[in-house]
């Protein structure tokens, strides 16, 4: 699943066009590195994402297409 879809689909961001205008702007790291809104996100993976004075990092433990907005929080891990 692309980045900018996953970040959408797990509610970290709530629309896909500020998802990806975020990853253009490279406030979106994976793994350590920039990543682009096109990125395969694989579970495991650490994503890092800088909005504002808002820092967010994150470990992704699922992936899903459709999810509920109850259970969106269940495709990640908090890490700071």
């Amino acid at each position: 699943m692309r980045l900018d879809k996953y970040l959408k689909v797990s509610r970290i961001i709530k629309r896909r066009t500020v998802a990806n205008n975020a990853c253009d702007a490279d406030r979106v790291m994976v793994n350590g590195r920039e990543a682009k809104a096109s990125y395969q996100v694989k579970i495991g993976d650490i994503v890092e994402i800088s909005l504002g004075n808002k820092n967010v990092k994150f470990r992704v433990d699922s992936i899903n297409e459709v999810v509920k907005k109850e259970s969106a929080s269940e495709m990640y891990t908090i890490l700071e």
